[in-house]
């Protein structure tokens, strides 16, 4: 059965929605925020990738470090600071929960979209710095989220562009790339994004990407890792995923697999509600 068409946005509003974080200042922004929350009939929850501040999807607005330049500071407590007022921007703008910190290790130089958005390619490090900006965000009142799950350091291909592999024991990934998101766990971060990764250690079915992998999303992150918090997809308009599954496919894949939120799905009008 479809849905009802006065429940699905026009093709204006839909627009409207996905352009929302990317152009503008913050002065429309705010506006923006306001009157959707004014019509809309359940409280939205609003999210921005916002790792370097709001500067990353907005103009007129400070920008902060990435994370390589903060990796290089000795006193972590500067991290901290940077989370805060970060956070603190958030709050200015009515954003519930910011897509960071990045937690991926930076041990392939190769790497063609993690790079400088990663505090380096020590785990300790990674591990210590992103729990000091985590725990500036959430200090005043942001939620954290913690990324890309199960670790997307050391690829070579762009997951806007393909699906990366990551031919690794289970024994180096729990020694390495899963080691900040256990620390972020451990440390009750809020929220976790999981990757468009394929990772035959955890899951050997032939192109299904980590994000709509059961295995890797209830059975690693939720079961063995024991994390409760929000768990949200990357992007599923990314060709990790468009090139291998169908638009509506990809949706309910991820659901199955145990995500929370769905970033950027299929518009909601091809929808078949059952």
């Amino acid at each position: 059965m479809e849905a009802s068409s006065e429940a699905l946005p026009n093709e204006k509003d839909a627009k409207a929605v996905k352009e929302y974080f990317k152009k503008g200042g913050p002065v429309r922004q705010a506006n923006l925020t306001n009157y959707y929350q004014s019509i809309a009939k359940t409280p939205l929850l609003v999210t921005m990738d916002a790792e370097w501040g709001l500067g990353m999807r907005l103009d007129s607005v400070q920008l902060f470090p990435k994370n390589m330049m903060l990796g290089a500071v000795k006193n972590k407590n500067t991290v901290y600071e940077v989370g805060k007022a970060i956070g603190l921007q958030c709050k200015r703008m009515s954003v519930h929960i910011n897509y960071a910190p990045v937690v991926d290790v930076n041990n392939n130089p190769a790497n063609p979209v993690i790079n400088d958005r990663s505090f380096g390619e020590d785990k300790n490090k990674v591990s210590n710095y992103a729990l000091e900006y985590t725990k500036g965000l959430q200090d005043v009142g942001i939620m954290a989220c913690a990324k890309h799950f199960p670790g997307h350091g050391d690829v070579a291909v762009d997951s806007h562009l393909d699906l990366p592999v990551i031919n690794k024991s289970m024994t180096d990934l729990n020694n390495l790339e899963l080691y900040p998101f256990k620390q972020q766990i451990k440390n009750n971060v809020g929220c976790i994004m999981t990757a468009h990764l394929s990772v035959p250690a955890i899951d050997t079915t032939s192109h299904l990407p980590t994000s709509l992998s059961k295995k890797t999303v209830t059975g690693l992150l939720k079961n063995k890792l024991g994390f409760k918090g929000l768990i949200i997809t990357d992007g599923l308009e990314m060709k990790g995923v468009t090139k291998y599954f169908a638009s509506g496919e990809v949706s309910a894949k991820a659901i199955i697999a145990g995500n929370d939120l769905l970033c950027l799905p299929e518009q909601p009008r091809t929808w078949r509600p059952y």
